[in-house]
């Protein structure tokens, strides 16, 4: 009898180090398609207590007409939750700290974005930090920099909760050719996504979706007006990563022009494709790792 994991392999592209180490031999990304530009990243964080408390911590980066904001939101269950908004007038002197009160927990945040940088999206890539204590324990950590001293020896010793990111959006607009990186777990590597939809020749009317790991390509998708919808799996990582792609609205209702591309990691051979929440048992809930949604506004041809 054929095990799970041979039906699996089967079906499913095999993205290895080797594979996915150093360029291609063509640029799969040519120097006439300019990526589109992100507009919007939201991160979510999973911090579980020493008490076996969970908070879900939600951090967003925008671009707006203004400039770029930051802000904040932390949850537990459905209670109230904090923001905190910068805008570029304030943003590359936002700098403070927060507490307050959720569901009987004391909840500190400390941030500093004076001397963040940037990249070509909202998201700082250097230079900051933001800090999060729960009931005195180190519920996220991020950033490279380094921290004020009083800020430092509040934090030092404490309790670390342990937290993971659990999902990441990003939202993009311009040409339908989109770049990111993402982290797929945490003892993973970064890896390099290009999303490209284009003709099967550069030009031709028939358009192919193309998918490229670490500059090379693991999905290819032709006749895409017909298969606007689909899901395909790959391995990342050790990892099972379904990715799901749904581009109706790019042909059929091209007033919106929003397209949703999907990466879900999946840590167990036995775990299903696109469980839903409410099916799921409280062991399948931990294998559920991690999962990338890319929105895509398409500029009209």
């Amino acid at each position: 009898m054929r095990t799970i994991a041979s039906c699996y392999s089967e079906h499913a592209i095999k993205v290895s180090d080797s594979y996915c180490s150093g360029p291609s031999n063509q640029a799969f990304l040519s120097p006439s398609l300019i990526p589109s530009i992100q507009k919007a990243v939201t991160c979510i964080y999973k911090a579980r207590l020493s008490n076996q408390k969970q908070l879900l911590i939600t951090l967003n980066w925008c671009n707006n007409l203004v400039g770029q904001g930051f802000s904040i939101n932390i949850s537990n269950d459905l209670s109230p939750s904090f923001e905190s908004n910068a805008v570029s007038q304030q943003f590359r002197n936002n700098r403070g700290t927060r507490t307050f009160e959720l569901c009987d927990s004391r909840i500190e945040v400390f941030w500093d974005l004076s001397r963040a940088q940037y990249d070509s999206g909202p998201e700082p890539i250097n230079g900051f930090y933001v800090i999060v204590l729960a009931d005195s324990e180190l519920s996220l950590l991020l950033g490279d920099m380094d921290v004020e001293p009083h800020v430092k020896k509040l934090i030092n010793g404490i309790p670390v909760a342990k937290f993971s990111l659990v999902s990441r959006s990003e939202h993009f607009s311009g040409n339908a050719v989109y770049l990111t990186k993402v982290q797929f777990c945490d003892t993973g590597t970064a890896h390099d996504i290009l999303i490209k939809c284009s003709g099967e020749d550069e030009g031709s009317r028939n358009p192919v979706l193309s998918v490229c790991v670490d500059n090379k390509k693991v999905i290819q998708v032709k006749r895409l007006r017909w298969n606007f919808r689909g899901n395909q799996t790959i391995f990342v990582d050790g990892l099972l990563v379904d990715m799901m792609w749904d581009v109706h609205d790019w042909f059929f209702n091209p007033s919106s022009g929003s397209a949703v591309f999907m990466f879900r990691t999946r840590s167990g051979l036995d775990s299903r494709l696109w469980l839903e929440e409410k099916n799921l048992t409280n062991k399948e809930q931990e294998k559920v790792e991690f999962s990338l949604l890319i929105c895509a506004c398409k500029n009209p041809d």
